[in-house]
């Protein structure tokens, strides 16, 4: 395989880690019931708090630790609004996410500029020899790793463990998940704190990795809204989650790689591609649009087709439910 597409590949998947391991706290956190809707804003704020910690201790791991407290703890204000305050999840969620944007560019000046050194590259020995694979998935640091142990942990955790059938059963029919004497709002807190901690590793992996530095405004705004719709384009599950993580990277990858050719074609618009992609999954699920598509294909593909598409979402998603 040519040098330049491996590259390129090699490329991709570095830059779909932190869209990655976002959507997979975010699944972990609405699988619970609970919706995050300030990834955009926390993913900010994390990705400064691991740049900023980073400059002063010298360390990017120390970095990394203080990104996903720093998640966790605006992941706690979405618990605590929701559980204890009962307020609405949706619109807390959009008051943090521009909160905690505008407060990463004010956090953000001192070290606006510095430089310090990124996660240490870290090619797996063995698998990183492998021709052509091993270039592309196994020539990375440490965070390209943990993304894919944490897409089949999580798988695991969920489908294959009693405890993360209750997980699912909080997300789904929590007074069920009661009756058998699951503590809901205790997990619920669990589960939204764990996912904000993976959305603050995230922040820090596009700081400290993908592009090691901080500049204001910062460069991955958006991108917290582009993980939420891969979760709903993903279904909820880890392993479509990835699949829509790469799929967005690859797009952006193509249109970049366009534009160094000679087609006249408007950057603006090759920028809007992995958006298209998404307004149009988005489009399709909630219109019934995949049902219809799946009409063209023969009565016995379609059941494992749908089983293979299907987005619903967790029924008790975005509801409160009060413990008596």
């Amino acid at each position: 395989m040519d040098d330049q597409l491996l590259n390129i590949l090699r490329t991709l998947v570095l830059s779909a880690t932190p869209l990655t391991i976002a959507a997979i706290g975010e699944t972990i956190t609405e699988r619970a019931g609970v919706i995050n809707l300030s990834l955009d804003g926390s993913l900010a704020l994390s990705a400064v708090t691991g740049f900023g910690v980073a400059v002063f201790t010298g360390s990017p791991e120390l970095g990394i630790l203080a990104a996903m407290v720093a998640g966790a703890l605006v992941a706690l204000i979405i618990a605590l609004a929701s559980i204890e305050l009962r307020l609405d999840q949706v619109a807390i969620g959009f008051v943090l996410t521009l909160l905690m944007a505008d407060l990463a560019e004010f956090v953000g000046v001192p070290v606006a500029g510095q430089r310090v050194q990124g996660v240490p590259y870290w090619p797996l020995p063995i698998l990183s020899d492998i021709p052509i694979v091993g270039r592309i998935f196994f020539d990375h640091n440490a965070l390209v790793y943990i993304s894919y142990l944490l897409v089949i942990g999580t798988w695991f955790w969920l489908f294959r463990t009693r405890a993360g059938q209750a997980h699912r059963a909080i997300g789904e029919r929590p007074e069920s998940a009661y009756a058998r004497g699951t503590r809901v709002n205790l997990q619920r807190y669990a589960y939204t704190l764990a996912g904000g901690a993976l959305v603050g590793m995230a922040g820090a992996a596009y700081s400290l990795s993908v592009r090691v530095g901080w500049t204001t405004p910062p460069s991955m705004l958006g991108d917290g809204w582009i993980a939420l719709a891969i979760v709903i384009f993903g279904g909820w599950h880890p392993a479509r989650v990835m699949l829509g993580a790469y799929l967005f990277a690859g797009l952006k990858a193509v249109a970049g790689a366009i534009q160094s050719t000679d087609l006249a074609i408007p950057v603006t618009l090759l920028n809007t591609l992995p958006w298209v992609l998404m307004i149009t999954t988005l489009l399709l699920v909630s219109s019934g649009g995949v049902e219809r598509l799946l009409r063209i294909f023969p009565k016995q593909m379609q059941y494992r087709l749908r089983t293979i598409l299907r987005s619903d979402p967790p029924r008790a998603l975005g509801t409160r439910f009060d413990e008596r």
